[in-house]
């Protein structure tokens, strides 16, 4: 399956925790001002890859815990991330992914369309809400603004509301 990407990078320890490979999928419907990856808005912009191809740079990839999804948006692309998603965990990989949606946007959008539920479901981590240039906040892990939180999905979903993950 063909996803549209912004980039991908092959060793990260600022996209979530350990070491981890990052897909950047290309397009986003928000425009937040300040966004950390402004290349990454034009749904048009970037380049596809075949599935196939970014699991073989993953794969190259040694040593790492887990891959990050993020944007762009990558529940825009969520039939195709979900694919990605299900080798990534058949390899036994994490998966965290970037969103700027709420959680409860995203549970609502659910409803309509099953590949955001999936998409959750395969996520371990979720970095959720759009970025918001006056609560900015450059101490925090894995985020940055303070209207952000990174979520256990897991059990967020098990319990029926919003466990903060542990590590954040």
């Amino acid at each position: 399956m063909e996803l549209r990407v912004a980039g991908i990078i092959r060793e990260s320890v600022v996209d979530g925790p350990g070491l981890r490979s990052v897909v950047f999928a290309q397009g986003c419907p928000r425009f937040c001002p300040g966004c950390h990856n402004p290349e990454a808005i034009n749904p048009e912009g970037g380049k596809v890859l075949e599935d196939r191809e970014i699991l073989d740079v993953i794969a190259k990839t040694k040593l790492i815990r887990g891959v990050t999804f993020s944007g762009g948006e990558p529940f825009m692309q969520a039939e195709a991330f979900c694919k990605l998603g299900k080798v990534i965990k058949e390899n036994g990989l994490d998966i965290m992914t970037y969103t700027g949606y709420t959680w409860e946007e995203l549970l609502h959008m659910a409803q309509e369309n099953p590949e955001v539920m999936e998409l959750l479901q395969l996520s371990d981590y979720l970095v959720d809400g759009p970025f918001i240039e006056s609560k900015k906040d450059l101490n925090m892990a894995f985020r940055g603004s303070q209207n952000q939180r990174v979520i256990d999905v897991r059990e967020s979903l098990q319990k029926r509301e919003v466990i903060l993950a542990r590590f954040a």
